[in-house]
């Protein structure tokens, strides 16, 4: 039996080489998932039959999200074939006049609005959908735009049907009212923060590129990469597709059926009204090409989630981190907590902190008379970061669409996105909703 804090210790190492790893570029972000966990949990001597239980555990549980992906994938790529996102495409591009500046703070704010929804993998497949294009035409940094997407659904994803403030309410038995509303002008400032990070990238991309005259340039809007892509536009289905999308996109909102089912029905769907029998299986094949990487990254991190969980480093993990908190700092719960959060968030999952490290935490507090609502502001302080963790599948269906490396949108947004969770720190201590 390895003792806990070797398990602790290995977990924590585990991630961090992890990161290096793909952010080096020595090794593709798939194989980093597969085989780093699988070599470190031999070498904490796991080889037996029960390893491979671990990793399919792990593939089971992010199992309906890999098919949800498979299958949005699917969905957008045959409405994008079918030209649907082209009048949105050309009405953009001339209402930013060429202007890169313009399209970078136009995607924050985008972003902000498609979060309302509480989910990233909606707000990733809307945001790119729809601009996607616009900043490929304007020949825009290609890790700007799920950099943008993904620190702004970053700030939005702490609303209270958002999945961390949900577990702060059931791990703590508090109100939303108590821990969510004092966090609002946190989030004002932090999607201020956001706009003004793509104004200062928007501004680079327009000394580097220039305004582009896309009135006379005789550019097509397409996001479609197919070279027989004028051939695929069913501009006369234009408004079925569209009222498919939106019917779509309220069913998802309001759960009507599992997320991945909804999609499944979807590309079904998609394909009987834009296409025969025979298109339909090379629309398929074109865009299933799109969507085998990300799905098998998606089931690669269950195998780095399985391992990481039932080698029971997770649990070493969280009570190390509890641990390391000194009693003397007892007065300090709250703020101690909010710096915690940032790191625990990141090495490990939501349900890990919020339920494994946070009550602990927040019974610790209650000795200092520090209040349990207080405990759930701080514990969601580190969310800034937490969509940059490799436990996160949904950042993977982003890197996806964007056709970038996950080490290189970690690399360049990382340090912006600890940036909103200072925010917000500032906001909750200057108001008094976090105490030092």
């Amino acid at each position: 039996m390895t003792d806990p804090t070797t398990l602790a210790l290995a977990g924590f190492t585990m991630i961090i080489v992890f990161m290096y790893l793909i952010m080096s570029k020595r090794m593709s972000a798939m194989n980093a998932l597969i085989l780093i966990p699988i070599v470190f949990a031999i070498g904490l001597g796991f080889y037996d039959a029960k390893l491979g239980k671990m990793m399919f555990d792990g593939v089971k549980k992010v199992a309906p999200t890999g098919i949800m992906i498979c299958f949005a994938i699917l969905f957008f790529g045959i409405m994008i074939d079918a030209g649907l996102f082209d009048p949105i495409i050309g009405r953009i591009l001339r209402a930013v006049h060429g202007d890169p500046m313009k399209v970078c703070v136009g995607t924050a704010i985008l972003a902000a609005f498609i979060s309302l929804d509480g989910d990233g993998s909606t707000t990733y497949l809307v945001t790119c959908s729809a601009l996607l294009a616009v900043h490929r035409r304007l020949g825009i940094n290609p890790i700007i735009l799920p950099a943008l997407a993904l620190m702004e659904n970053s700030v939005m994803n702490i609303i209270p049907w958002g999945g961390p403030t949900g577990r702060v309410l059931a791990s703590l038995n508090v109100e939303a009212s108590q821990v969510f509303v004092p966090m609002v002008p946190g989030m004002v400032l932090g999607t201020l923060f956001v706009c003004f990070m793509a104004y200062r990238w928007g501004v680079k991309e327009r000394a580097r590129l220039g305004v582009v005259d896309i009135m006379h340039d005789g550019s097509h809007a397409s996001v479609s990469e197919d070279p027989d892509a004028e051939s695929l536009k069913r501009p006369e289905k234009f408004w079925i597709n569209a009222a498919l999308v939106v019917v779509l996109m309220f069913c998802l909102i309001k759960e009507v059926l599992p997320l991945a089912i909804l999609f499944i029905i979807g590309t079904a769907l998609a394909l009987l009204i834009n296409y025969r029998n025979k298109d339909q299986q090379a629309r398929i094949a074109a865009n299933g090409a799109n969507a085998m990487p990300v799905v098998a990254m998606v089931f690669a991190a269950g195998i780095f989630m399985g391992i990481l969980a039932d080698t029971k480093m997770v649990d070493a993990m969280a009570k190390m981190i509890i641990a390391g908190v000194p009693e003397s700092m007892g007065p300090h719960f709250a703020f101690i907590t909010s710096l915690i959060s940032l790191p625990g968030t990141f090495f490990m999952t939501n349900d890990a902190f919020y339920f494994g490290v946070l009550p602990v935490l927040a019974k610790a507090a209650a000795t200092y008379g520090i209040d349990a609502a207080e405990m759930g502001r701080a514990a969601l302080i580190g969310q800034g970061a937490h969509l940059l963790s490799p436990l996160v599948p949904s950042t993977y269906l982003l890197v996806g669409l964007n056709k970038v490396e996950f080490g290189d949108l970690q690399r360049f947004a990382l340090l912006p996105a600890i940036g909103i969770s200072l925010v917000w720190l500032a906001t909750a201590m200057s108001l008094g909703y976090i105490h030092f």
